[in-house]
């Protein structure tokens, strides 16, 4: 359907990926700033606000803007059938607004996630925190960025193994992994965050390991995985394999992002 691209064409989309994040992220923030945010329920009873909805438009129109020949993906549009998606090759996959819960609670801490995926795998990726102004970049042969900042992700050992883990989605598989954690490699430093931030910290070598045993969509996680990829990192399943895009079932697997030296740690234990 498409030429597998070129390092060279990623870096001069990535940039204007980043704008378009930036503008559905404002277009958030007249909604987040309203005195009532209006929420409504999915068909799976999923929040859903306009801020959602006004991100998803923005997003859509500029992708295919850009890129009229690529399909686009979106939660808001998650209908469309695998018997159209499995002739994809290359297709831009976008949550508009990742973390609703934290947009309504107000706590900042929610995203504008769009990736890239080109045969399964993010190769570009940009997750923008409205709230927070930061964006993170990435993209195959490019790297992966924090503003202007070069990502590396955290050596383990390197003082205590930091691990970071879903605010609003705790359940207890995760207490379960983080005790295991504890027992063998000692007292950890756990923080809790919401939306695809999570992916971020691990890039950025804030966090070690970042397991997630609650369940996730495609869409949550591709812009993430990309920028922890590129600075260093692994995004996998429980077995060890990388996580990959346009299943005929978008639900993720179970799944554990890792620093660079810190994948051998969990899965030793669930070896």
């Amino acid at each position: 359907m498409f030429n597998n691209l070129q390092g060279s064409e990623l870096a001069d989309w990535l940039p204007h990926i980043a704008r378009l994040s930036k503008a559905a992220g404002q277009a958030i923030l007249q909604v987040y700033r309203q005195e009532q945010i209006h929420v409504s329920a999915k068909a799976d009873h999923s929040p859903l606000t306009e801020a959602d909805l006004a991100s998803h438009h923005l997003i859509v129109h500029g992708l295919k803007e850009l890129t009229p020949a690529i399909p686009v993906l979106s939660e808001e549009s998650g209908g469309i059938p695998y018997a159209e998606r499995q002739a994809w090759r290359q297709f831009w996959l976008v949550d508009p607004l990742d973390g609703t819960k934290e947009f309504i609670q107000r706590n900042g801490q929610f995203t504008v996630n769009i990736a890239l995926v080109e045969e399964g795998i993010p190769i570009l990726g940009v997750v923008h925190a409205p709230v927070l102004d930061l964006t993170y970049t990435a993209a195959q042969k490019v790297g992966a960025y924090k503003g202007e900042t070069r990502l590396c992700t955290r050596p383990y050992p390197e003082g205590s193994l930091k691990v970071v883990a879903s605010r609003s989605h705790a359940n207890p598989e995760t207490e379960q992994f983080l005790n295991r954690l504890q027992t063998h490699y000692g007292p950890l430093e756990v923080s809790s965050l919401g939306s695809s931030l999570k992916f971020c910290l691990v890039a950025e070598g804030s966090a070690h390991l970042y397991p997630r045993f609650g369940p996730t969509m495609e869409w949550d996680t591709a812009a993430a995985q990309c920028v922890v990829e590129q600075a260093g990192g692994k995004v996998t399943n429980l077995k060890g394999d990388p996580l990959r895009y346009n299943k005929p079932d978008l639900h993720n697997p179970p799944f554990v992002v890792a620093a660079q030296d810190a994948a051998q740690l969990w899965q030793d234990l669930l070896g």
